[in-house]
């Protein structure tokens, strides 16, 4: 019997994607479990594999084409079979059966905030995999998500499936396991945050006469744009400018550097890497910044994951270093690195973006000395750092040339009152005067 492939909520805010290319076309076979596209989402470029086995009957979405969650993409099935009795078994493509609960799988899911910080539902076990739940029923899985959970000695009994018919598929055991290595934690927080009205479409004006080119927006940028316009709609926020001395902080990472040269370590801090620190201890010491507003109550996060943005030519995203309390400087420092080259060639996994508690973005490299930043929801701040730059200064009377670097701490004021921020920031400003508390 022929089955129908429909588009799968590849990330958790992914309401829509876009095939960057099909791997497999019109009449050639298909094993269970394998990689039949590669699906452009809101975050990243990530696999879409096959819960079915049979021959490609009918593509129905060509490259490049943008294809709502639950909405049919091609047929799979026995070679001369007919393809269209399959889809009039949707009721007209609007989604029945399987379809219909991937859909409503993926507006679920959509409903969440992009960086939600609350745990996820799914968690990874240290039990062995199993083909049969605890009431001795099969668990349909496709074979790779099998063997990823055989590797990984997680239950398959423990994982809830979002393909067709609840079968579990590779990226629900992946999810599994980070959710189960490193899930912030939990919260009502993103129900909250979920319960935020969409942002109305802007209304564009009457066009300049100036021949525009239009070219279709990336799932990134459109995911970007309705999140940016919901936040400043819906969160009243203020922002804290502080001017920190940041003398001893590049001296001491010059003297950072040139340790590990000498001692071959493979690593290099950068001034970004004592920031993250820096914000991380704060955090640490002023929990009422590392908290999210959740309608009628106020999570307060005991983990302290930093969210760090990254540059791509269609926007931003934000990788997460987990746990960067507890993480020391060159160890961020690598972390971040791979991140970013991660985020720059679309390879990131759902468990290395979103649930942060807490954000920063660093325009210091561009020149900038001086920037507001827009908060990523649910959290209740983020830090924006410009430039390091020598500026004339007023020291003991006399006039001299210092280091100086400005940032601007935005707050939601419905979680953070001025003086909590003001109490943050000052800390952070302590730590990069000193930054030998860097390394305690």
């Amino acid at each position: 019997m022929a089955e129908v492939i429909t588009m799968l909520a590849l990330s958790p805010t992914m309401e829509e994607g876009t095939i960057a290319a099909w791997l497999k076309a019109e009449g050639e076979s298909v094993e269970e479990g394998e990689i039949i596209a590669e699906i452009e989402t809101d975050k990243a470029t990530m696999e879409m594999e096959s819960f079915f086995e049979g021959t490609v009957l009918k593509v129905l979405v060509k490259s490049g084409d943008t294809v709502p969650v639950g909405a049919p993409m091609a047929v799979i099935g026995e070679a001369g079979e007919d393809p269209q009795e399959a889809l009039d078994g949707l009721g007209g493509g609007g989604g029945g059966g399987d379809a219909e609960a991937t859909e409503n799988k993926g507006d679920e899911q959509a409903a969440a905030p992009a960086e939600d910080t609350s745990t996820q539902e799914t968690k990874a076990s240290t039990a062995p995999a199993s083909s049969s739940s605890d009431d001795g029923k099969r668990i349909k899985a496709s074979p790779l998500a099998r063997r990823i959970a055989e590797d990984k000695g997680i239950a398959l009994s423990s994982i809830s499936g979002t393909g067709p018919g609840g079968r579990i598929i590779r990226a629900d055991v992946e999810d599994a396991i980070e959710a189960g290595e490193s899930a912030p934690a939990a919260s009502s927080a993103g129900a909250g945050a979920a319960r935020a009205a969409d942002g109305e479409p802007l209304l564009v004006g009457e066009m300049p006469d100036a021949s525009p080119t239009f070219e279709r927006m990336s799932q990134m940028r459109k995911t970007i744009a309705r999140r940016m316009t919901q936040v400043w709609q819906n969160t009243p926020f203020f922002y804290l400018t502080m001017e920190i001395d940041m003398g001893k902080a590049m001296a001491k990472r010059k003297e950072f550097n040139t340790d590990l040269a000498a001692a071959e370590v493979d690593a290099k801090i950068s001034v970004n890497d004592m920031i993250v620190k820096a914000c991380a201890l704060a955090l640490r010491d002023y929990p009422r910044m590392n908290t999210a507003f959740a309608g009628e109550e106020l999570a307060t996060f005991d983990q302290v994951h930093i969210g760090v943005a990254v540059a791509l030519d269609e926007g931003l995203i934000t990788p997460t270093i987990r746990d960067a309390d507890k993480k020391s400087l060159v160890t961020i420092s690598r972390e971040t690195r791979e991140l970013a080259t991660k985020a720059r060639e679309k390879k990131l996994k759902p468990g290395e973006y979103g649930g942060s508690t807490f954000s920063i973005s660093n325009l210091g490299m561009y020149g900038i000395d001086h920037f507001q930043a827009v908060i990523n929801p649910p959290e209740s701040g983020i830090l924006a750092c410009g430039a390091v730059q020598k500026v004339p200064v007023v020291e003991d009377g006399e006039l001299t040339v210092g280091t100086r670097m400005k940032v601007t701490l935005t707050c939601d004021h419905r979680a953070v009152d001025g003086a909590i921020g003001a109490e943050f920031l000052r800390r952070v400003k302590k730590m990069l005067e000193n930054p030998t508390l860097l390394l305690i």
